[in-house]
């Protein structure tokens, strides 16, 4: 558990959370916190307030990070509707870790390499106090606020799926 919070990754995620002023501490988990559900059930909570990091690639190469509510999927149709692009881009590993620095699954909303160029947030996830993020690690996550998300994000509130 100590070697998580040693990561060099979770450690860019801590700096930048307290940098940014964000008190929360990075919890390591004994289970893989790499889907919602898993999350949810590690750390005994709904899986609504996990709040996952998705990232697509918009059609002229540059990432979208859309921070999504666990408790549903991302619509990739309504979201490029939105962003006035004909489509959203699967994104693969080496393009997310290239772009964040993260490996999927432990994709943080904060402490990129190479901030996305756009970033939404659902509005989802305003309905509860308090959202889990990843921390930068399979294993690792913090705890957050709606607010905070967007404060120190910039993402733009929508609703993003159902």
């Amino acid at each position: 558990m100590e070697k998580i919070l040693e990561n060099a990754s979770v450690i860019r995620v801590q700096n930048f959370l307290a940098k940014a002023g964000i008190t929360s501490q990075i919890v390591a988990l004994s289970d893989s916190a790499r889907t919602a559900a898993e999350a949810a059930e590690a750390l005994g909570i709904e899986v609504g307030q996990v709040a996952s990091s998705i990232v697509f690639k918009l059609p002229n190469e540059t990432p979208l990070l859309v921070i999504t509510s666990g408790r549903h999927r991302v619509d990739t149709k309504l979201v490029a509707s939105a962003l006035g692009v004909e489509k959203l881009h699967r994104a693969d590993a080496d393009f997310v870790r290239d772009a964040s620095g993260f490996a999927i699954g432990g994709v943080s909303p904060v402490g990129w390499i190479n901030p996305p160029g756009v970033i939404l947030i659902d509005e989802a996830l305003n309905d509860y106090e308090v959202v889990w993020a990843a921390a930068g690690h399979p294993h690792s996550v913090y705890s957050t606020t709606y607010a905070q998300l967007i404060d120190c994000t910039g993402a733009k509130p929508m609703v993003v799926g159902e």
